[in-house]
Protein backbone atom coordinates (compact mmCIF):
# COMPACT_ATOMS: atom_id res chain seq x y z
CA UNK A 1 0.00 0.00 0.00
CA UNK A 2 2.94 2.16 1.06
CA UNK A 3 4.24 2.31 -3.12
CA UNK A 4 1.02 2.35 -4.39
CA UNK A 5 0.19 5.63 -2.33
CA UNK A 6 3.52 7.05 -2.59
CA UNK A 7 3.27 6.46 -6.08
CA UNK A 8 -0.60 7.99 -6.47
CA UNK A 9 0.47 11.35 -4.82
CA UNK A 10 3.96 11.63 -6.68
CA UNK A 11 2.79 11.04 -9.78
CA UNK A 12 0.02 9.84 -10.70
CA UNK A 13 -2.48 12.33 -9.08
CA UNK A 14 -1.04 15.51 -10.19
CA UNK A 15 -0.69 14.24 -14.16
CA UNK A 16 -4.18 13.39 -13.79
CA UNK A 17 -4.99 16.98 -12.42
CA UNK A 18 -3.10 18.49 -15.40
CA UNK A 19 -4.61 16.52 -18.22
CA UNK A 20 -8.00 17.02 -16.53
CA UNK A 21 -7.39 21.01 -16.58
CA UNK A 22 -5.66 20.94 -19.61
CA UNK A 23 -8.82 18.96 -20.89
CA UNK A 24 -11.57 21.36 -19.79
CA UNK A 25 -9.73 24.67 -21.89
CA UNK A 26 -7.56 26.16 -19.42
CA UNK A 27 -5.47 28.63 -20.65
CA UNK A 28 -2.21 27.98 -18.22
CA UNK A 29 0.62 26.76 -19.91
CA UNK A 30 2.27 23.24 -19.10
CA UNK A 31 4.58 23.86 -16.53
CA UNK A 32 2.59 26.65 -14.84
CA UNK A 33 -0.43 23.29 -14.47
CA UNK A 34 3.40 21.52 -13.38
CA UNK A 35 4.03 23.84 -10.66
CA UNK A 36 0.54 24.18 -9.60
CA UNK A 37 -0.53 20.60 -9.36
CA UNK A 38 2.52 18.99 -8.21
CA UNK A 39 2.51 21.18 -5.60
CA UNK A 40 -0.64 20.52 -4.89
CA UNK A 41 -0.03 16.74 -4.53
CA UNK A 42 3.23 16.31 -4.12
CA UNK A 43 4.47 18.63 -1.63
CA UNK A 44 0.92 19.18 -0.28
CA UNK A 45 -1.27 16.30 0.29
CA UNK A 46 1.78 13.43 0.44
CA UNK A 47 3.80 15.63 3.14
CA UNK A 48 0.54 16.42 4.49
CA UNK A 49 -0.55 12.68 4.88
CA UNK A 50 3.20 11.71 5.94
CA UNK A 51 2.46 14.11 9.00
CA UNK A 52 -0.16 12.91 10.13
CA UNK A 53 0.84 8.93 9.76
CA UNK A 54 4.34 10.24 11.63
CA UNK A 55 2.63 12.33 14.19
CA UNK A 56 -0.05 9.77 14.79
CA UNK A 57 1.88 6.66 14.49
CA UNK A 58 5.92 7.13 14.82
CA UNK A 59 6.27 4.03 14.71
CA UNK A 60 5.99 2.94 11.40
CA UNK A 61 8.08 5.60 9.99
CA UNK A 62 11.24 4.75 12.43
CA UNK A 63 10.50 0.78 11.78
CA UNK A 64 9.76 0.37 8.23
CA UNK A 65 11.27 3.40 6.46
CA UNK A 66 14.31 4.09 8.52
CA UNK A 67 14.23 0.46 10.23
CA UNK A 68 14.83 1.95 14.10
CA UNK A 69 13.14 -0.41 16.59
CA UNK A 70 13.60 2.19 19.34
CA UNK A 71 10.77 3.53 21.07
CA UNK A 72 12.99 6.62 21.64
CA UNK A 73 13.15 7.19 17.53
CA UNK A 74 9.14 8.17 17.59
CA UNK A 75 9.94 11.14 19.36
CA UNK A 76 12.39 12.57 16.32
CA UNK A 77 9.69 10.83 13.69
CA UNK A 78 6.73 12.70 15.63
CA UNK A 79 8.95 15.98 15.23
CA UNK A 80 9.48 14.90 11.49
CA UNK A 81 6.27 14.66 11.44
CA UNK A 82 5.23 18.31 12.77
CA UNK A 83 7.29 19.67 10.22
CA UNK A 84 5.57 17.59 7.24
CA UNK A 85 2.27 18.72 8.59
CA UNK A 86 3.05 22.47 8.19
CA UNK A 87 4.57 22.45 5.19
CA UNK A 88 2.14 19.91 3.75
CA UNK A 89 -0.50 22.97 5.00
CA UNK A 90 0.82 25.36 3.12
CA UNK A 91 1.00 23.85 -0.21
CA UNK A 92 -2.32 22.03 0.49
CA UNK A 93 -3.65 25.57 0.66
CA UNK A 94 -1.65 27.13 -2.66
CA UNK A 95 -4.70 25.88 -4.46
CA UNK A 96 -7.02 28.52 -3.10
CA UNK A 97 -3.69 30.77 -2.62
CA UNK A 98 -2.06 30.87 -5.72
CA UNK A 99 0.29 33.24 -4.40
CA UNK A 100 1.81 30.37 -2.45
CA UNK A 101 2.69 28.13 -5.19
CA UNK A 102 6.64 28.97 -5.67
CA UNK A 103 7.13 29.64 -1.62
CA UNK A 104 5.66 26.33 -0.96
CA UNK A 105 7.21 24.28 -3.75
CA UNK A 106 10.18 25.87 -2.91
CA UNK A 107 10.38 24.95 0.57
CA UNK A 108 8.79 21.57 -0.18
CA UNK A 109 10.82 20.56 -2.83
CA UNK A 110 14.01 21.53 -1.02
CA UNK A 111 12.75 19.43 1.87
CA UNK A 112 12.29 16.59 -0.68
CA UNK A 113 16.27 17.06 -2.18
CA UNK A 114 17.83 16.84 1.33
CA UNK A 115 15.47 13.97 2.73
CA UNK A 116 16.62 11.87 -0.71
CA UNK A 117 20.28 12.81 0.44
CA UNK A 118 19.96 11.31 3.55
CA UNK A 119 18.49 8.75 2.44
CA UNK A 120 21.08 7.99 -0.35
CA UNK A 121 24.02 8.31 2.47
CA UNK A 122 22.37 5.56 3.94
CA UNK A 123 24.29 2.06 2.60
CA UNK A 124 21.44 -0.14 4.00
CA UNK A 125 18.60 0.58 3.06
CA UNK A 126 14.99 -1.28 2.86
CA UNK A 127 13.19 -1.20 -0.45
CA UNK A 128 10.75 1.12 1.01
CA UNK A 129 13.64 3.55 1.69
CA UNK A 130 14.94 3.03 -1.48
CA UNK A 131 11.49 3.62 -3.33
CA UNK A 132 11.60 6.99 -0.94
CA UNK A 133 14.88 8.36 -2.10
CA UNK A 134 14.05 7.74 -5.48
CA UNK A 135 10.65 9.58 -5.29
CA UNK A 136 12.12 12.35 -3.42
CA UNK A 137 14.66 13.28 -6.20
CA UNK A 138 12.18 12.95 -8.81
CA UNK A 139 10.03 15.00 -6.77
CA UNK A 140 12.34 18.34 -5.91
CA UNK A 141 13.57 17.82 -9.52
CA UNK A 142 9.63 18.51 -10.80
CA UNK A 143 9.07 20.92 -7.90
CA UNK A 144 12.04 22.85 -9.27
CA UNK A 145 11.02 22.84 -12.72
CA UNK A 146 7.23 24.01 -11.74
CA UNK A 147 8.91 27.03 -9.15
CA UNK A 148 10.74 28.38 -11.91
CA UNK A 149 7.98 28.14 -14.50
CA UNK A 150 6.31 30.19 -11.83
CA UNK A 151 8.64 32.35 -11.33
CA UNK A 152 9.42 33.23 -14.63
Amino acid sequence: MYFVAVAALMFVLPVLSILAEWAAGSDAGLLFLVGKWFVFWAAGIRLLLAGFKQVLQPSFTAKTIFGIDDPDAEKLVTEIGCGNLAMGLVATLSLLMPGWVAPAGLVGGLYLALAGVKHAMNRDRNAKENFAMVTDFAGAAILAVGVIARIA
